[in-house]
Order: structure tokens, then sequence, then C-alpha cells
């Protein structure tokens, strides 16, 4: 193809300027020295030569374009069939977990639906997923109920930051993110601190939607986030029960005052190898001294369900994030994202 250009190039500069055929100038070169003669055609082999070069260069990026369009319409094909095999990975999980409802009452680590999905083959590429429990997590949302903060909720929450060596300041921060009011709790923070920032925002005086929002509350950055995340649940709705068969240890000993870091790990490897089947036997394992809040919300079964499906195919890779709630036996979504 390049060299058709090129060799159009050559046959139209001189097909357009070529002595021999025009009159005019076969009549001029008569009268011109042969020194200017040698300089016209000198000056028109030139010219040729950049033609050449200018159509060799134009063939070639032409070519290479047209590689990289092929490329792209490649991957985004590759890409848009490992999206939607990531998506067909949060059916699969609604089917287990509404088959794990036909016959259990209760939720635990030894279930099949939390056993992750190992990588499975299919044509051109392959896809794996996995279920976590949401509800062994301390809900943020449940500081807040019907817009009111909830004490009992907020000191279980500064109990967990304590064990996470994380300021407890933190807590009244975020129940004055969330509540319906415009009231500063002690360590808090309303619209006058957050209008005054550099770049000022107001309190969102809400639930929290995302883990990520907690970047906008006052005390909050990536390092304090990220190591709350593993311990923590954002769940659209407040007063949500703590299932104790996922809780970790530092999460088991926030809800249950009187419970010590040493006493919840014993209590945690126990559930490993025999998890509650209900409430009832959950306490009578605890030690001594443990206090028992009337406004502790426990259980030994979960609603809540995050779903993550990874595919690939061909140069194509996707991710699926999903948060499921389960009541009765098929799951709804709750929010989805993908990558």
């Amino acid at each position: 193809m390049k060299m058709m250009l090129a060799e159009n190039a050559v046959k139209e500069f001189v097909g357009a300027n070529s002595f021999a055929h025009n009159p005019l100038c076969v009549r001029m070169n008569s009268h011109l020295p042969n020194s200017a003669m040698r300089t016209q055609r000198g000056v028109a082999l030139v010219m040729v030569l950049l033609i050449v070069a200018m159509a060799t260069t134009i063939a070639a990026f032409m070519a290479q374009q047209q590689g990289f369009w092929q490329r792209e319409m490649e991957n985004g094909r590759d890409r848009a069939q490992a999206r939607r095999i990531a998506e067909a990975g949060i059916d699969w999980a609604r089917a287990v977990l509404a088959d794990d409802a036909s016959i259990s009452q209760s939720d635990n680590a030894k279930e099949m639906w939390a056993m992750q999905l190992p990588a499975i083959p299919v044509e051109g590429g392959e896809v794996q997923g996995y279920i976590i429990d949401q509800q062994g997590l301390f809900n943020l949302n449940n500081l807040v109920n019907n817009g009111v903060v909830s004490l009992p909720d907020l000191a279980r929450f500064q109990r967990l930051l304590t064990a996470l060596n994380l300021p407890q300041e933190l807590g009244a921060a975020l129940a004055d993110w969330e509540d319906a009011d415009s009231n500063t709790m002690s360590n808090g923070a309303e619209d006058e601190y957050y209008m005054n920032l550099p770049q000022p925002y107001r309190c969102a005086n809400q639930p929290l939607s995302d883990i990520g929002e907690l970047a906008e509350v006052k005390g909050f950055d990536a390092t304090i986030i990220k190591r709350l995340q593993p311990f923590v649940s954002v769940l659209p709705e407040s007063n949500t029960a703590v299932n104790v068969n996922f809780a970790p240890p530092e999460v088991l000993m926030a809800i249950l005052p009187g419970l010590t870091l040493q006493d919840a790990r014993q209590i945690a490897t126990q559930i490993k190898t025999t998890p509650f089947k209900n409430t009832a036997d959950f306490f009578q394992q605890l030690p001594k001294g443990v206090t028992q809040d009337s406004t502790m919300n426990l259980s030994v079964s979960s609603q809540y369900f995050m779903v993550t499906g990874y595919a690939t195919q061909g140069d194509g890779a996707s991710a699926a994030h999903a948060l499921l709630h389960r009541t009765g036996t098929w799951a709804t979504q709750v929010r989805k994202s993908l990558q």
C-alpha cells in the first residue's frame, strides 16, 4: 500500500509538471542554457522525492492508526464481554444465597456460600468470585436512628476506635455528619466547621451512602479509613444486628462491654470450628463480668452480603461489586459498581 501511494504521487507530479509534455516549456527550454536546465531538473527531482517521502509517511501513519483502531475495537469487545460475565456472578450469588436460606436459619463461615469460588475457565478467559458477610461488621449507619444519635451505638463505635488505636473523637464527628440536626456534639462538627474549610461544603446530615464518604468527615483520612475498613460496613438502614459468627474480635469487644480483646479472640477462634446456632448459646459462652446490654442487637444470621465477581476475556478484564439484601429467599441488589 505504501509503494502504491508513493508511485501514484510520483506519477501525478510527473504528469502535472513534465517538461516533455508541456509545449510552452519546450519552447522556453530551447533558449535556456544547459546549466539552468540541469538546475530545473534537479529541483523537480527533489520535489518528487519529497512527495514520495510524504506519501510514504502518510501511508505508514494510516496503517498504524488502523492497527490501533482494530486493537481498540478488540479490547472494547473483550472488556464488554468480561463485564457481562462478571455481572453474571451477581446472579450466581443470588442463587447460592437463596439455596442457603432454604436449608439454614443461621449463617457462618463454614457454609457453602462463604467459600471463595475458584477461577473457572470460560471460553476465552476465566471467572471467579466470592460473597462476604456484611453483618459481622459494625454498621456505621447504626450511629443514628431516625435522624437522632444512638448513644449506645456511639459508645460501641468509640470502643471499636479505641481497640484499633484510633481517636475516639472520630465517633462524635461521624455522628454529627449523619444526624439530622445542626447541633454540634463535643468533638463533633456541623456546617460551621465544614463551611470554613478552604473548599467549603455542607454537613450531610444523613446516613452514609458508601465508606468512601468518610473522607469528607472531620478527622478521617485515607490512613484511618484503611485501618477502619475491615471492621465496619455501610448498610442502607440503621439498627441492624451484628452476626456474632462473623464478627472480628475487635467488633465483639466493642459491642460487649467488659469483654477483653483476649477473650474476644478466644471466642472468634471457637466460632471458626463450632459456629453458634442461636444467640442463647453465644451468651452462655461469654465470660463473667460481660455486660449484656438490652439495646444490643445480636444475631447468628445475616441479611446483607457483598458480592464480588472478577472476569477476564481475551485482553479485557472487569470486576463487579454488589451489595445484596436477602429478605426471605431471593436477594435484591442495593447498589452496584463496575470496574
